[in-house]
């Protein structure tokens, strides 16, 4: 009965293939990075394109790390990020000691607004970071039309945007710098932990892999499948320890295999929603635009000003009805590490969305019964017809 159903907020897709993938790597003895990342950077530069360089890293926090320090971030430098976005897309370039700029979001997109994306560029300004929210693209035509005015850099945090596309090209392969993928446990795929740095850029490709590793010119699975002795290399730069292991690639490989699935399956999710919930009050998250791909990877709904119940309510009428929710995210300027950076600003579109948002289950192994438990849930607290 769907009404005695509890639905998490989600629940990794994980089968056999995987499980297998993973035991077979440990049996191995392989268990560091070597041969399946070596083969997950393969795959994955090849479904971006020719001349697409992938860096297999630990996260996407890791990704963004490297591709601003490629870029050469740094003491004085400037990196314009939205407020509305997880705390990595922001501290990475505290890490580097240089200063984000917060801007506001746009309302209609959830990405970062491009009119105060401009007024935010000054003369330090190094790099904007766009975030494809939820899933949905940024305009990277109107985003590179604005860097290449002002000689800035972009790099993408597309930790929501696999396998998403601006245009009909991938994101990855399309007008930023550098991207940054999320393989984290509740994104479109999984190894775990894990992520990826994508680029054209030959000399931030180099970079990037030799600072992976402590800045050592040869990684672990080239020292130890070279004729050169494994102990011959040199340390070029102070650099992290942000490699991806064999056991998180090889799980890597089988999700990426997976990930037309894993697409159809959102997007289908995602238009029943659309369907069962357009009577409520409610705003129903922002599509792609037109030529774009959205991935789905959150389903955000905002509550009108007629809704029956604020937003605090709401989340508790439906965690007392046994169904998942969360909040993507509070706005940054919000948080207690970011206020002395957004003094005499106002950010009034994120203020009200983070009052309004609720993210409701999306995953890809959910099923009919889960998801009408949903939709019965919402019209129940919400007073639609059902």
């Amino acid at each position: 009965m769907t009404h005695q159903m509890k639905v998490p907020f989600f629940r990794p897709s994980v089968g056999d293939a995987e499980i297998d993938a993973v035991a077979e790597c440990m049996r191995s003895g392989w268990l560091t990075t070597g041969p399946n990342a070596a083969e997950f950077e393969k795959r994955f530069s090849a479904m971006l394109g020719e001349g697409t360089h992938a860096v297999a890293v630990n996260s996407a926090t890791a990704a963004l790390h490297l591709g601003l320090e490629a870029m050469g971030v740094g003491p004085g430098s400037e990196v314009i990020v939205p407020t509305l976005t997880f705390t990595a897309t922001a501290e990475v370039v505290r890490y580097l000691g240089a200063t984000p700029v917060f801007v506001d979001m746009d309302p209609e997109t959830l990405c970062l607004d491009l009119q105060d994306t401009e007024a935010a560029v000054t003369p330090k300004t190094k790099a904007i970071m766009p975030v494809h929210f939820a899933g949905r693209p940024a305009n990277l035509t109107r985003l590179r039309e604005i860097a290449d005015r002002h000689g800035i850099l972009i790099l993408d945090d597309a930790a929501h945007a696999l396998p998403a596309s601006h245009k009909g090209k991938p994101i990855g392969d399309c007008l930023a710098d550098v991207t940054a993928f999320s393989f984290y446990a509740n994104k479109t795929m999984t190894t775990g932990e894990g992520g990826m740095l994508v680029t054209r850029n030959d000399q931030i490709a180099s970079r990037s892999r030799t600072m992976r590793l402590h800045g050592m010119d040869r990684d672990v699975f080239n020292r130890f499948t070279d004729t050169k002795a494994s102990w011959v290399y040199d340390v070029v730069a102070p650099g992290y320890k942000y490699n991806l292991t064999d056991v998180a690639a090889a799980m890597g490989l089988v999700q990426h295999a997976r990930l037309d699935e894993f697409l159809e399956k959102r997007t289908r999710l995602a238009a029943e929603y659309d369907s069962a919930l357009s009577d409520l009050p409610i705003t129903l998250p922002p599509h792609a635009a037109p030529e774009d791909t959205h991935s789905w990877h959150l389903y955000i709904i905002r509550l009108a000003d007629d809704a029956p119940v604020d937003r605090d309510t709401f989340i508790t009428r439906l965690q007392e009805a046994g169904i998942g929710c969360s909040v993507h995210y509070r706005p940054l300027h919000q948080m207690s590490v970011w206020k002395p950076y957004c003094s005499g600003k106002s950010f009034p579109a994120a203020d009200d969305y983070f009052n309004r948002c609720v993210s409701i289950p999306l995953f890809m192994d959910m099923n009919a019964p889960e998801q009408e438990r949903v939709i019965e849930v919402l019209h129940s607290i919400l007073g639609g017809q059902s």
